[in-house]
């Protein structure tokens, strides 16, 4: 029995968001020096030379990395690291402070492994998290920023929000993602009109002089024909990859009391769903795009069929809070074993392995 194993049940009683502020207090802790950190990476770090992805112009020294929603405001970034994850994508970020939905607003699902979050895009803003950021420093693996809207915003307003966030927190990114797929804020226009989306594109287009990849992530719940609708704008506009998938609104064969509460549901329910989105997306651009694959992640096997799908790295939220610390050393020793099974050299080389 793990240490977690014993410490889950008791935070497990605590509501949802209060355990997950508890836990971000105790890795800002971890990470404040660098023997606390060293010894987090020598327990937790697993690293092996198939697990490597080049990508966006970097590399990433495992394909495992942590969702964004886990750490909005970039305050365990350096211990995400230490725990063995392969890159760590902070946000959603606003322009400025905002309180998101009123309280409970994240649920556990523990029948089904999952949860269903209505948080609303709460954060601090984008000028604290560059201060941190500029403090702190960013962790020594990849560091994704998921760029968001303020609640009140109209259409227009929206899309200078993209604007102030890219420009004040690009600097500090290996990558940015657009978030236009989030079922929790307010639905005041259609975020994910191609009109919209173009508008959004261009601006952030012209604002990318440093070249900084530009992804979109997109919901589980659209057809298929609007999943393809969505890559053809992304490939129009040259952008570099896509994130499959958001969190769901379905609630299909759950057995949680908490199924009736409103919000994205995440976790083992919405995995074949994700994978599906990220299989369509794949064979319809025959590989060349990018895909970070999420949703339902909590093992090297649930990992593997994404990358086997097409996804050249995966990430997860709701499977670190069910396994804890080692998740990402337990998924990165089994996909090696996973690789040498089959025959595979690196992940590389599984990537949409199980396309016609």
């Amino acid at each position: 029995m793990t240490l977690y194993s014993r410490v889950r049940p008791l935070a497990f009683k605590l509501p949802a968001e209060t355990a997950h502020g508890l836990g971000k207090r105790a890795l800002r802790a971890a990470q404040s020096t660098r023997p606390t950190r060293a010894a987090i990476s020598f327990a937790y770090r697993y690293e092996h030379p198939a697990l490597e992805v080049d990508l966006f112009d970097t590399t990433f020294p495992n394909p495992v990395g942590v969702a964004a929603g886990f750490d909005k405001n970039a305050e365990v970034t350096r211990a995400l690291e230490a725990l063995g994850f392969g890159f760590v994508e902070i946000g959603t970020v606003t322009p400025y402070p905002q309180e998101g939905n009123d309280r409970p607003r994240l649920f556990r699902l523990r029948e089904d492994e999952a949860m269903v979050n209505r948080m609303g895009f709460n954060g601090q803003g984008m000028e604290r998290v560059k201060a941190r950021l500029e403090e702190d420093g960013t962790p020594n693996v990849p560091l994704g920023v998921n760029v968001g809207k303020m609640n009140s915003s109209s259409e227009e307003e929206a899309i200078e929000d993209y604007r102030r966030v890219f420009d004040r927190l690009s600097p500090f990114a290996d990558y940015v993602v657009v978030n236009v797929s989030c079922p929790n804020t307010p639905d005041e226009f259609d975020e994910a009109s191609p009109e919209h989306l173009r508008a959004i594109f261009e601006t952030l287009e012209a604002e990318n002089d440093a070249d900084v990849p530009i992804l979109v992530k997109i919901g589980p719940d659209e057809p298929e024909n609007a999943v393809l609708d969505l890559v053809d704008i992304v490939q129009e506009f040259g952008l570099d990859g896509m994130i499959a998938t958001n969190t769901s609104t379905g609630r299909e064969g759950l057995a949680s009391p908490n199924r009736e509460e409103w919000g994205g549901l995440s976790g083992k329910p919405i995995e074949d769903r994700s994978t599906d989105v990220i299989r369509t997306i794949a064979d319809y651009t025959d590989g060349d795009l990018p895909i970070i694959g999420v949703g339902g992640v909590d093992s090297a096997a649930s990992a593997y069929r994404k990358i086997r799908a097409g996804a050249s790295l995966v990430q997860l939220y709701t499977g670190f809070v069910y396994r804890g610390p080692s998740t990402a050393k337990r998924i990165n020793n089994g996909l090696v074993e996973l690789l040498e099974r089959d025959g595979f050299s690196s992940i590389e080389d599984a990537v949409g392995a199980d396309l016609d």
